[in-house]
């Protein structure tokens, strides 16, 4: 097959970190090892499906237990990549390198965290951050009224007015990438500030509410939206687009008070205020051993395998990005350029 199957870059490799270019007949039959983001994991078990039709006969296994989680096997060995909704975190870092695992870290895909209703709450459409705070940060624990979190958004500066409605919240929880990117995008900062102003503990700063359900399965998750008339909750574009009308997409202010709907286009911008990142982490050691990893990632990065991201709903990098990523593949760059904090 010439090298229009694969990465292009791939094809002048030197065959001690490629496989290079190969013919149906001639690729590996190895195994393929995927795990971490469930975010991730539509996009990487499509690459696999779309590989195996263009003749590859590697044994390539995909599963998304949660980011955080997929991390702890990939730093320990046990998988050759990991799926990830966030960069590694400087913990997960430093465990990989105890562990002498070499991480190669490739930005494939944009997502945006949709917050989301049930169609039947009218009375909400679009939420700012400091609404975000007051409804599942660090100091709403007990509030199971939606306007039970009114004074402290108020005392935060919003000027929304919630329903007085039960506040039945299903989210990520603690071993989700999406839980992570939740506080990075939208709490965060404001909890850095109420630590300062000695409202909350230090310790607080990078946590939610303990007190709300939480889920790693997206889809548990939007059936408890559709399964309550006022609920709160926050899953991955990709998933929210395809509950369709079953769920309400709220809007989020951005820094001028305008409220930004997630879109394809609001996110690959990065106008829409929770948009981030995907990556697949790949382990430098088993590419370089095992053909298979390095085919799997050759595809992946080709424009034959990339479509798998809008294929899966997700949102495609622009080009200089996608360049980019394939240039760090092709150089077996080691390392984390957006993670380690």
């Amino acid at each position: 097959m010439l090298c229009g199957a694969l990465l292009t870059a791939a094809c002048g490799k030197d065959n001690s970190s490629s496989s290079g270019a190969t013919t149906p007949g001639d690729r590996a039959s190895g195994k393929v090892v995927v795990s971490g983001s469930s975010t991730v994991q539509p996009i990487s078990q499509l690459v696999a499906e779309l590989f195996e039709d263009a003749g590859s006969k590697a044994q390539i296994t995909v599963d998304g237990p949660g980011t955080g989680d997929g991390f702890k096997l990939f730093c320990k060995g046990e998988t050759d990549i990991s799926d990830a909704s966030r960069p590694i975190k400087k913990e997960e870092a430093e465990a990989c390198s105890a562990s002498g695992v070499e991480f190669i870290e490739l930005k494939v895909a944009f997502d945006g965290l949709t917050v989301m209703t049930n169609p039947a709450n009218k009375d909400v459409e679009c939420l700012a951050k400091e609404d975000l705070y007051a409804l599942v940060g660090p100091e709403s624990r007990g509030f199971d009224n939606w306007n039970s979190a009114q004074a402290l958004a108020r005392e935060l500066g919003s000027t929304t007015t919630f329903p007085d409605a039960r506040l039945e919240i299903t989210a990520p929880g603690t071993e989700s990438g999406t839980y992570d990117a939740f506080i990075e995008l939208a709490t965060e900062k404001i909890a850095a500030k109420r630590a300062e102003e000695g409202k909350i503990s230090k310790d607080a700063v990078k946590t939610l509410r303990p007190d709300y359900t939480s889920q790693a399965n997206d889809n548990a998750i939007l059936q408890a939206i559709e399964g309550s008339k006022t609920p709160f909750g926050w899953v991955g574009f990709a998933f929210a687009e395809e509950a369709g009308d079953k769920v309400k997409e709220l809007a989020i202010k951005d820094k001028s008070g305008t409220c930004i709907s997630p879109s394809p286009d609001t996110i690959a911008d990065g106008s829409y205020p929770l948009s981030r990142s995907l990556y697949i982490y790949v382990n430098k050691k088993k590419a370089e051993s095992n053909q298979a990893v390095r085919e799997y990632v050759d595809f992946y990065l080709s424009d034959d395998g990339i479509k798998a991201v809008e294929e899966a709903g997700y949102i495609m990098l622009p080009a200089d990005q996608i360049d980019s990523t394939r240039k760090i593949w092709a150089a077996m760059t080691t390392g984390t350029r957006d993670g380690g904090k």
